[in-house]
């Protein structure tokens, strides 16, 4: 019998590329900065039709952007925040479930965002101090911690991972995994850990860096899946890897959220594979399944946000999973 694969269909909605932190590998962050405005929003919601989740992703403190903090003031938004709840509820509203990536934020933050929300989630990316992240405030890894214990806390799904070849050495990429596999210990909240390849983006300080290769990638989800708890699952982004099926076969189970109407902005030289492709790459050796941006074993427990219910009710087989087909919303 071939073995389960989890994926999420999504829809992938960059609300700003403001972002205080200036990591010497991104690429998304801008000086000029835009606000996506409501409507640009809606009419992504709109346009994918077949995605149940709505991927929130933004720089981090945006408002430290005077730009960003007059356009949002013109939309009648006292914070960013109050923002990002508003286009969560319209994500409900439009039949679409928000997990939002929001970078690092106060335990009364996440607290305002975990009704609207099916999960949250933050990469912790590495649990030491890098030269690569001197600038960035939000990347100390004691910040980035708290914030997934207060999340713990809060009983909120919760994504995180390891970004892998921005200057650590593999021994500290284990130690990350450690300490997200205590972090869930503690918690019992972690639904997913995703081991992401570092990729050089043109103009950015590590253009020239190379990435981590395959053989190091493949060790590490080996070794993720020993140190991991066993209900933490272990995801690699499809768009990130040349061939899916050996990483399959160390022990990832989850390729994560796939768009069919946007690019992967974080990535964007990275095309998402299509999930007809991935099918025929399998072999009959996996078999995708299509869940939610909240995973069964939280659906059961209810730990979502509670203006998510409705909608998880209809969206959501008698397991846990996405339903195959879903009535008009």
């Amino acid at each position: 019998m071939p073995t389960q694969v989890t994926f999420s269909r999504n829809v992938f909605i960059p609300l700003t590329n403001a972002c205080r932190n200036r990591c010497h590998y991104c690429g998304f962050r801008s000086e000029n900065p835009r606000l996506m405005n409501p409507l640009e929003v809606e009419d992504l919601l709109r346009m994918a039709k077949n995605a149940k989740e709505a991927l929130f992703t933004f720089g981090e403190k945006s408002e430290v952007y005077k730009s960003v903090k007059k356009s949002l003031s013109s939309l009648g938004y006292g914070s960013f925040l109050d923002y990002v709840v508003e286009m969560n509820r319209k994500a409900i509203e439009l039949g679409k479930l928000p997990h939002t990536n929001a970078g690092v934020l106060s335990y009364s933050e996440i607290k305002k965002l975990k009704p609207w929300n099916a999960s949250l989630g933050l990469m912790l990316e590495q649990a030491v101090e890098l030269p690569c992240h001197v600038e960035s405030p939000g990347k100390k890894p004691e910040e980035r911690i708290r914030m997934i214990k207060d999340a713990g806390k809060l009983e909120i799904p919760f994504t995180t991972g390891i970004l892998v070849g921005i200057g650590e050495s593999f021994e500290e990429d284990l130690y990350s995994l450690e300490v997200i596999a205590e972090l869930h210990s503690n918690y019992d909240h972690i639904q997913e850990c995703i081991i992401q390849n570092f990729s050089p983006k043109e103009g950015t300080p590590m253009e020239d860096w190379e990435p981590p290769s395959t053989e190091r990638l493949l060790k590490l989800v080996r070794e993720a899946r020993k140190i991991l708890p066993k209900d933490v699952e272990v995801q690699i982004p499809p768009n990130l890897v040349q061939d899916i099926r050996p990483f399959l076969n160390a022990g990832a189970r989850d390729i994560g959220g796939i768009s069919e109407v946007t690019i992967d902005h974080i990535n964007p030289e990275a095309p998402w594979p299509s999930i007809e492709k991935i099918e025929r790459s399998l072999n009959g050796e996996f078999v995708l399944k299509e869940r939610l941006p909240v995973y069964p074993k939280y659906i059961k427990r209810r730990w979502y946000g509670v203006m998510c219910e409705s909608l998880i009710d209809k969206l959501s087989d008698g397991n846990g999973y996405a339903k195959l087909e879903v009535s008009e919303v």
